[in-house]
């Protein structure tokens, strides 16, 4: 049996829904089911059985990484590759690219890629060329800084959710006490 896996920072309040709704408002329909996030392995499928594996090999990647700051600001695009407007990361992206390149190290998860690894978080994703440039300048003056403490591995549900599988705790691996703006 095969299930989707997908790994992510969750983006805190209040800057998250902030980002969700504007997704939301571009007529992006994917922030129904994903709230904003950094990506740190896209949707990817795997044996059920491996699950238990890719959790240990995920305990020792935030056991092996500190909590580190993240500074969102302003907006750029991956057009006219993809029809894609983000938020930028403006320091932080060197520390997400580290998590990124420790959660691959997993043959489990290792895949083919499309493009480079590249940490944003997408405001805007396959909707009319407008919307893309409305969100762009609407979101231009973006600015969040917080401190990334954790991330999550989520499994794709039937009913397009992605729900929380574990979560993990930087510095030690544990699982992180709940936190108030999980994904739905």
């Amino acid at each position: 049996m095969r299930t989707t896996i997908g790994i992510a920072i969750d983006i805190p309040e209040p800057w998250g829904s902030q980002l969700t709704r504007r997704r939301l408002q571009a007529g992006d329909a994917a922030a129904t089911h994903i709230p904003a996030h950094l990506t740190l392995l896209g949707p990817t499928e795997v044996d059920t059985g491996v699950i238990a594996e890719v959790a240990e090999h995920l305990t020792g990647v935030a056991g092996g990484h500190e909590p580190f700051p993240v500074h969102l600001s302003g907006t750029g695009t991956f057009r006219p590759l993809t029809e894609v407007v983000y938020v930028a990361v403006a320091s932080g992206d060197e520390e997400c690219k580290r998590l990124w390149a420790a959660v691959r190290e997993l043959d489990a998860v290792r895949r083919p890629l499309r493009y480079d690894y590249h940490p944003h978080v997408t405001v805007a994703h396959d909707v009319a060329s407008e919307a893309l440039d409305e969100v762009f300048a609407d979101l231009a003056d973006f600015d969040a800084k917080f401190t990334v403490a954790g991330f999550t591995l989520f499994e794709h549900g039937p009913d397009g959710r992605w729900r929380p599988h574990r979560e993990y705790c930087l510095g030690d691996g544990a699982a992180p006490p709940p936190a108030s703006h999980r994904r739905r």
